[in-house]
């Protein structure tokens, strides 16, 4: 089993829960220890990771990492009225190669899959995501990947793999089972024009820093669409993380926490990764926050709907609107009054395409298609699938 690699939760963070409330999660969290080894999983709903792998970040200097301070800040919060059970599974260290601690990564992630465990990956540098990608091919079904990132990261194919080129690699190398990239929080500064020519070129979706912080709530149907979820620390201005990043603009703690909030609501994300934190001196309040940011997301899982059979369910109102030479098939869900958008499925012997062939929209969309407009998302669907 690939769990017998995990190293337990430091004996100074496990100290340090002896002292918390009874009532905080640090008493409620299952918690992998040298003294009571590795948990039980039976009923458990998510898993917390340490990943201590950043040596393929491009500014790597040989720093080590540990998550010491993020436990201690997640340990000393409070629960909502959860019915969600948590386990801390410890950290994976690097192995020899970066390749293999992909290979463990990609293992334990896999293995938690299969048990319908969410984890959430706390990692060093955020090429990591291709290993947490590649364990959904245990699964054989395309995927959504959502990035919160202020970069595509799409870089060189040709090239090693970095913090910065991981998409790349994902999109090219088999088994092909991307179906969809979204970025939330780009920066036009940060990116080449040709990699956000190209992010349209491939029907990807891409919404700028602005565009989020005037309406949040444009994340919700894209998370309700996403398999996993990275989010790079970055993405998130100076002021908010104490320093870490070195970029003025970005989302505050407020918005990012809601974009987890938003990831933690949708019904198919299996995996959440935070990724490129950096250890340094006075980082309480960056550790806080991250735990913050894990807080929101259990929160969202918790008041998770499970609304998957939207055709058949009875809560459901259906609505055509002719558009042009195209009748646009909306659904609402009378429980929760979210939107969906039917997408014509192109029959070319791919099944893993089938389960696409809904998409999550919003009343705006359907407002839109009522004057005549054919929301942006729709048609980029419609043409992926008939690539």
């Amino acid at each position: 089993m690939s769990f017998e690699f995990l190293v337990p939760v430091s004996e100074l963070v496990v100290a340090h829960t002896e002292t918390l409330s009874e009532h905080t999660l640090g008493k409620q969290i299952k918690i992998h220890t040298i003294e009571n080894g590795f948990p039980d999983l039976e009923k458990i709903d998510i898993a917390v990771l340490g990943v201590c792998e950043n040596r393929n970040g491009v500014d790597f200097l040989g720093e080590e990492l540990n998550f010491d301070n993020i436990r201690k800040s997640l340990y000393e919060l409070y629960p909502g009225n959860w019915s969600t059970s948590i386990v801390d599974l410890g950290d994976i260290v690097p192995g020899n190669e970066v390749s293999d601690t992909y290979y463990l990564v990609q293992e334990v992630l896999s293995d938690l899959l299969k048990k319908d465990i969410v984890p959430i990956i706390l990692g060093g540098s955020q090429d990591l995501v291709y290993a947490q990608y590649r364990s959904f091919d245990v699964l054989e079904r395309m995927v959504n990947l959502v990035n919160v990132d202020s970069k595509f990261d799409l870089g060189n194919s040709s090239q090693s793999i970095t913090n910065t080129s991981f998409v790349s690699k994902i999109i090219i190398e088999q088994p092909y089972n991307l179906f969809n990239y979204s970025n939330i929080g780009y920066q036009t500064y940060f990116n080449a024009q040709e990699e956000i020519d190209l992010i349209e070129k491939l029907y990807f979706d891409a919404y700028r820093l602005g565009e989020v912080v005037s309406d949040v709530t444009i994340v919700e149907p894209i998370m309700r669409d996403a398999d996993l979820v990275s989010i790079d620390l970055g993405v998130i201005n100076s002021l908010s993380l104490n320093g870490l990043t070195s970029s003025p603009n970005g989302f505050d703690g407020r918005e990012i926490c809601a974009i987890s909030r938003y990831a933690g609501i949708s019904d198919k994300i299996k995996s959440l990764g935070i990724y490129e934190f950096k250890n340094f001196k006075n980082e309480e309040t960056t550790a806080l926050l991250i735990a913050q940011i894990i807080w929101y997301f259990v929160e969202g899982v918790n008041y998770r709907s499970n609304e998957f059979n939207i055709r058949g369910s009875k809560n459901t109102l259906h609505y055509n609107v002719p558009v042009e030479d195209e009748i646009l098939s909306f659904y609402k869900s009378a429980m929760t009054g979210r939107w969906w958008i039917e997408i014509p499925f192109i029959s070319s012997g791919n099944n893993k395409l089938q389960r696409h062939t809904l998409l999550p929209c919003t009343y705006n969309d359907y407002e839109r298609a009522c004057n005549q407009e054919i929301p942006e998302r729709w048609y980029k669907a419609k043409r992926k699938n008939e690539v």
